[in-house]
C-alpha cells in the first residue's frame, strides 16, 4: 500500500514525533492538537494515530475521515476512545497493550515487598535515628489474586511466581476448562471474583476500564479481603470504588493499598490517600521507564509497516468488549 496519509493527534512540539521520519518518504503526515489542523488531510487519511490527546478530539477527527482504515492509540487504556462511531465501524483499532506490562509487573513486586517487609517503618525509624527490630512477612507461599489476566496480569504472575508465590486470576473470557495455565493455579470467571479475593493475600487489579469493570471492586469485594491483605491497582482508577476503599483503609479493615491509578488525575490536593499511612501512592508513573515513549513510538512504526504490507496488526481491540 503506497501514499498512506497519517493523522497524528499530538502536540506538534512533542520530541518523539521526530521518529516519524522513519516512515516511508511517500507517507503523508499531518500533526495537530485541534480538528482544524486536519481539515486538508482528513479526506485522504487512512490512518489515525492518537499519540497523546483526548477521545473528544479523536471522535471529531474520526468523523472527518471517510477513508480511515486503522486507528492506533499509544496508550493501553481505551477509556474515552470507544465512541459509538468507531465501535460500529469496520475500522481496525489497536493499542499499546504489552509495551508497559513488564515495568508494571515490577511495580507490583515492589509493592508486595513494601508491605511484607514494612519498608515504611524502616524509613521512618531510620529518619528518627531509632533502632527497633521487628518481624517481617515472608511472601513465599502466599497467594496473589489477579483481577484482569491480560498482558499486565501475566507479567505480574511471572514475577510473583519467581518469588515462590501462588497465583489465582479472574478473567472475563478465560481459557477452556481443560486448558491448563502455566502460571495460574486457577482462572475464575467473573462469578468467582469474591471467592478469589477471599483466598488472596495480595489482590492485584489489572483490568481495563469498560462498562463491565467500572466499580467492580466495591464494598462486598473489599469486605471479602483478608484483614492482612493488600490491594494493588495498576489498571484503571474507576475499576475500584474509591470511597469504599478510603473507608476500608481508614478503618484498617485491610492491611493497605498500593495505587498507581485514580478516579481523578492528578489526585486532588487534600485527598485522603495522601495522608493514609497504609497507602503507597504512585502518581500514575509506574510504567514510566526512561525509554517508555520511545518504545511506544517504535511499536507504532512496526505496526505501520505491517499495515503497509497488508500483514495482520498486533493488539487489535475487540471494540464491543472494550479491550
Amino acid at each position: 500500500m503506497d501514499n498512506i496519509t497519517v493523522l497524528v493527534l499530538a502536540d506538534p512540539t512533542e520530541p518523539r514525533l521526530a521518529m516519524l521520519k522513519e516512515l516511508p518518504p511517500e507517507t503523508g503526515i499531518a500533526v495537530g492538537n485541534s480538528a482544524e489542523a486536519f481539515v486538508r488531510a482528513a479526506p485522504d487519511a487512512t490512518v489515525i494515530f492518537n499519540w497523546s490527546l483526548m477521545g473528544d478530539l479523536q471522535r471529531e477527527v474520526f468523523r472527518m475521515c471517510p477513508n480511515v482504515e486503522w486507528v492506533h492509540s499509544r496508550s493501553a487504556g481505551l477509556d474515552g476512545l470507544l465512541f459509538p462511531e468507531i465501535v460500529e465501524s469496520p475500522v481496525r483499532l489497536t493499542n499499546g497493550s504489552g509495551i508497559y506490562s513488564e515495568s508494571l509487573g515490577e511495580f507490583v513486586v515492589g509493592a508486595i515487598l513494601y508491605f511484607a517487609k514494612d519498608l515504611r517503618r524502616m524509613i521512618r525509624n531510620q529518619a528518627a535515628g531509632k533502632w527497633e527490630p521487628f518481624d517481617i512477612v515472608e511472601v513465599r507461599g502466599q497467594t496473589v489474586g489477579i483481577v484482569g489476566y491480560g498482558d499486565i496480569g501475566r507479567a505480574v504472575a511471572t514475577r510473583v511466581r519467581a518469588l515462590g508465590m501462588r497465583v489465582l486470576a479472574v478473567k472475563r473470557h478465560g481459557p477452556p476448562a481443560h486448558q491448563a495455565d502455566p502460571l495460574a493455579e486457577r482462572i475464575y470467571g467473573p462469578e468467582g471474583l469474591i471467592e478469589m479475593i477471599s483466598r488472596s493475600d495480595y489482590v492485584v487489579v489489572a483490568a481495563p476500564l469498560t462498562p463491565e469493570t467500572v466499580g467492580m471492586i466495591g464494598e462486598p469485594e473489599l469486605a471479602a479481603m483478608k484483614p492482612d491483605a493488600v490491594l494493588i491497582n495498576v489498571g484503571r482508577g474507576p475499576v475500584i470504588q474509591e470511597a469504599a476503599l478510603v473507608k476500608a483503609l481508614s478503618e484498617k479493615r485491610i492491611k493497605g493499598a498500593a495505587l498507581d491509578v485514580f478516579d481523578t488525575e492528578p489526585l486532588p490536593e487534600g485527598h485522603p490517600f495522601y495522608k493514609l499511612e497504609n497507602v503507597l501512592l504512585s502518581p500514575h508513573c509506574a510504567d514510566h521507564t526512561p525509554d517508555w515513549m520511545d518504545q511506544a513510538m517504535r511499536f507504532f512504526l512496526t505496526q505501520f509497516e505491517r499495515f503497509r504490507n497488508g500483514e495482520p496488526l498486533r493488539n487489535v481491540v475487540e471494540k464491543k468488549l472494550g479491550y
